[in-house]
């Protein structure tokens, strides 16, 4: 049904609402040292390629609590700034996805949990080369390079 301001949204005529459409949605992360010159990249999931440290939004969490979540997590690591880079819907799981870029306080991966296969912190240049080719990781990555000096500073973060 017509819904002025919106278009044609799908409308249960036995409760007369209106049906927005259900997704989920998810935070990737660009994690970087804290000099900045170096981003830790994963392998989850018995997957053979590279990919970014990611994760679900929970209900009631907001979105930066939950990248600085799921590195704690997966990775033992704590973040100490963090601002937005973009978002991208994500057809083949129906999730928008929102992406991140972290500085963790230390490069040690002694915290993994089972979640990840293997972590690897590479140099700009070399994450580039191994980041998994073709996939959204890449896509956000590649945006995070080209538009890094652009961006406004990270913001600090103290979870709370």
């Amino acid at each position: 049904k017509h819904l002025e301001n919106e278009g044609n949204i799908p409308y249960c005529s036995s409760c007369e609402g209106y049906r927005f459409p259900v997704f989920s949605t998810a935070v990737s992360m660009v994690i970087l040292n804290k000099e900045q010159d170096k981003m830790l990249l994963i392998k989850q999931y018995g997957g053979a390629d590279y990919i970014l440290c990611a994760g679900y939004v929970n209900k009631g969490e907001d979105a930066e609590h939950a990248a600085t979540r799921e590195i704690a997590e997966e990775l033992g690591l704590q973040t100490v700034g963090l601002r937005y880079n973009k978002s991208e819907y994500f057809e083949k799981n129906n999730t928008l996805m929102l992406n991140f870029s972290c500085i963790v306080a230390s490069e040690c991966l002694d915290g993994l949990t089972d979640e990840v296969d293997q972590a690897e912190w590479f140099s700009i240049k070399d994450a580039r080369t191994n980041i998994k080719k073709g996939s959204l990781a890449q896509r956000f990555l590649e945006n995070y390079l080209e538009k890094s000096h652009g961006l406004e500073p990270f913001t600090a973060f103290k979870d709370s």
